[in-house]
């Protein structure tokens, strides 16, 4: 429908649906968003005086706000009269703590209707002018350069640095003791905390911090407690090991809505491997509701998060039948002929190459030549038949896809920056382009994608990827039939992966 055509007084749209997100790591939650979160909650907690929320990262103030819809609903014979209604609601069963001095100014105006809910315009009058959501202005902790609390970097987050600014020290997870904030306990924990912190490292480098949200809200001993956090957690992310861990060893999480294209939950919010939410129900533990949302279709599966064996989570229900078929067979892995990063020891920026040498160097975008004392390690590998394969390539968001850019041989004489990973080395180019024919595969790049959720494709996400014989080329016909999948099976399979070129050639840049 044309907004144009329609009547000034009939177009009353919600603030909170029109806001930008600040960046990809603090997302404003859509109002559909956040009740669809509030649904998986036992719906009674909203009709009992008692039920205390508590947002520890609001920003738009948008869980609070319909927290307090359904309140309002549920507690109208308990407090048949309106005003004494929203008084206890606001003043005894709602907490925030903002992130920003401006978030508690937005999750003021959602919530009480004012900024300063000590004011006039408050639909609920308080004493104080922060209301039951504040803000303080905290500092990190640096010892060696980084907080001791979140891990951020002095060079980008010191007071030299960030005078005027906001330093991004969430209150919440800068203390030891986060039942000291307001000095009481919560049943209902919810909230979208912001995703990462730059770690001062190269260009953009940075690293996670919402999985510090959902440790810290553990320690308050909740009822429940609900959290829209990225996907990367389910396989990879720097520095997530224990987070994943814990997380799925944890069987009081009772869902796990995911989202593997972020814009079907946040539209436009480029967030690579996809964001999910979860409800963990701390008094009774068993399998997860597991919902996998793509588009307008979804599949869900009561299972446990972690499968027997494996340490990280199949986020595709549709999966586990096809990963069982291949894990029995016990094959080795084909992230043996896969190697770590720099596997000449070349960085990606390396540039000191020249037009003829005795060694070809593929580097990012470019070809050239280097000497043999520029080679910093495998050596031994230059002699040899290789196959090269992006580090880096898309991380699968929109389907079906590549997964994998495509692979090329490595000649003898031949070697790599950092932009490339190394596979092999192989006695023949032969072999080299059966390797590839494999590699090209749908099978073969379906069981990357589920380890591989972000862009970067390092040798663990080949860890469910079987090895063959590579004295012969091989096809998805024929890897299909020698794991017995399902017309189903391969149909979903077929959904996920679009072809790639077979075709042997040079360097995809």
């Amino acid at each position: 429908m044309n907004i144009s055509a329609i009547k000034a007084q009939d177009y009353n749209p919600d603030i909170l649906n029109t806001l930008a997100n600040l960046s990809s790591d603090e997302v404003f939650t859509p109002p559909e968003v956040a009740n669809q979160v509030l649904d998986l909650l036992p719906q009674e907690l909203f009709g009992s005086p008692d039920t205390t929320f508590l947002d520890p990262a609001t920003k738009s103030g948008v869980f609070l706000r319909e927290i307090a819809r359904r309140l309002m609903s549920g507690l109208v014979k308990v407090f048949p009269n309106e005003q004494e209604r929203r008084d206890h609601i606001f003043q005894r069963q709602l907490y925030g703590i903002a992130i920003t001095e401006l978030t508690s100014l937005m999750s003021r105006r959602s919530i009480y209707c004012s900024k300063f809910p000590n004011g006039r315009y408050s639909v609920s009058r308080f004493e104080n002018v922060e209301g039951n959501v504040r803000f303080k202005q905290d500092e990190h902790r640096f010892i060696n350069g980084r907080c001791a609390y979140c891990g951020a970097s002095e060079t980008q987050f010191g007071k030299n640095v960030r005078e005027g600014l906001e330093y991004h020290a969430y209150e919440f997870i800068h203390t030891l003791k986060p039942e000291e904030i307001f000095g009481m306990k919560f049943d209902v924990i919810i909230g979208n905390p912001p995703y990462q912190i730059s770690d001062g490292g190269a260009a953009a480098s940075a690293m996670p911090i919402y999985q510090k949200f959902v440790l810290q809200a553990k320690k308050l001993d909740p009822q429940y407690l609900i959290m829209i956090i990225p996907s990367r957690w389910f396989a990879g992310g720097k520095g997530l090991d224990s987070f994943r861990s814990e997380m799925l060893h944890d069987r009081r999480i009772r869902y796990l809505v995911d989202f593997p294209n972020p814009n079907d939950c946040f539209p436009g919010v480029p967030v690579k491997g996809g964001v999910c939410y979860f409800m963990w129900d701390k008094n009774h533990p068993g399998d997860c509701e597991v919902v996998t949302v793509r588009g307008e279709q979804s599949s869900r599966m009561s299972r446990p998060l972690l499968e027997a064996n494996q340490n990280v989570f199949i986020r595709y229900n549709e999966a586990l039948t096809v990963l069982h078929k291949i894990v029995s067979k016990g094959e080795n892995t084909f992230g043996s002929l896969v190697s770590s990063r720099k596997p000449f020891g070349l960085s990606s920026d390396f540039k000191s190459f020249s037009k003829t040498g005795e060694i070809r160097l593929y580097a990012n975008k470019a070809t050239g030549y280097v000497a043999p004392k520029q080679i910093l390690q495998n050596k031994q590998w230059i002699k040899q038949w290789k196959v090269y394969i992006s580090y880096a390539y898309g991380a699968g968001e929109e389907f079906p896809h590549q997964i994998l850019n495509k692979p090329f041989i490595g000649e003898p004489d031949s070697a790599c920056t950092e932009t490339y990973l190394l596979i092999g080395p192989f006695e023949s180019i032969e072999i080299c382009k059966n390797v590839i024919s494999y590699i090209s595969t749908k099978l073969f790049r379906f069981l990357v994608l589920l380890i591989k959720n972000t862009q970067h494709a390092t040798s663990r996400v080949y860890q469910f990827v079987p090895l063959q014989d590579f004295s012969k080329p091989w096809t998805d016909a024929e890897l299909y039939a020698k794991y017995s999948l399902s017309e189903e099976e391969i149909a979903f399979i077929e959904s996920m992966i679009r072809p790639m070129d077979a075709e042997v050639g040079e360097q995809d840049g």
